[in-house]
């Protein structure tokens, strides 16, 4: 049986920490890349602690690998210097190293909030398309979009693969109401990493990182197209998050955009 390597980049972070144990297979070792060591690393994890910005390390750490699953970089709105450092360079660093060490398959981390200003009214009835142009509503939603940029650029050029998953809200419950349209539950987030990595020479892919939530606004065709098949629903949590009438998705702007309030907040101001 060939033994797969997975390299997580951000490994440390809070998506990592929910993947690890979901990935974890006896044939399969998770290399652990961030610039702290990932706590309690278990059989069949190595740790590797360094930036995506350190070409060197990168390509140290891309050795062997089959898949790179790209979560490390500045996962909150901040200055215009620090997004486009961790997450757009720090991007290319990673790609650049994937293509020098024969990487298979890069996954990029990429964001709802690449698309923040696309309105919810007047969408096609199966969501909002993966492939929406870009309407970035921070800083890091722009750094999000240049990242999809970055993947584009290997992928005709080097021919890499990569798949660029448009992130919704990957936490353990759905947060507040806006979730119960963009929450990926922590099972859906392992399921639709596996699909990736499964992927045959899937090309450049743009998806939704969503589950099959009920009052999802994102596609889920496009992953569905590489295997994705979530079986969570946000609604199952609508009791608990709805208090009193039922949200106005349509006229309410934190719920309308697809962003959120991210569309309001300071630009290039910490969000701590």
């Amino acid at each position: 049986m060939t033994r797969q390597t997975i390299l997580i980049t951000g490994a440390a972070g809070g998506v990592g920490t929910l993947l690890r144990p979901r990935l974890a297979r006896e044939d399969r070792t998770l290399r652990l890349l961030d610039i702290v060591p990932a706590v309690d690393p278990q059989p069949g994890e190595e740790v590797v602690t360094g930036s995506v910005t350190d070409l060197d390390t990168m390509v140290a750490a891309c050795r062997g690998v089959d898949t790179i699953i790209h979560l490390g970089g500045q996962s909150r709105e901040h200055t215009i210097d620090n997004v486009l450092e961790l997450n757009v360079a720090g991007t290319y660093t990673t790609l650049e190293a994937a293509r020098i060490a024969g990487v298979g398959t890069v996954m990029l981390a990429s964001s709802n909030h690449a698309v923040g200003f696309s309105p919810r009214e007047g969408i096609p009835e199966g969501g909002l398309p993966a492939d929406t142009p870009a309407r970035p509503d921070t800083l890091y939603g722009l750094s999000k979009v240049g990242i999809e940029a970055a993947g584009r650029l290997f992928a005709d050029r080097y021919g890499l693969n990569v798949i660029c998953v448009r992130i919704g809200s990957w936490f353990p419950t759905p947060p507040g109401v806006r979730g119960l349209a963009t929450w990926l539950s922590p099972d859906d987030g392992a399921r639709l990493v596996e699909a990736c990595i499964a992927a045959e020479d899937p090309g450049y892919r743009l998806i939704w990182g969503i589950s099959r939530n009920t009052r999802r606004w994102f596609s889920l065709a496009e992953g569905e197209a590489i295997g994705y098949d979530p079986q969570d629903d946000a609604e199952s949590f609508a009791d608990q998050l709805i208090e009193g009438a039922e949200p106005d998705f349509i006229n309410d702007p934190e719920l309308n955009r697809a962003g959120g309030t991210w569309c309001e907040v300071e630009l290039g101001k910490p969000m701590m």
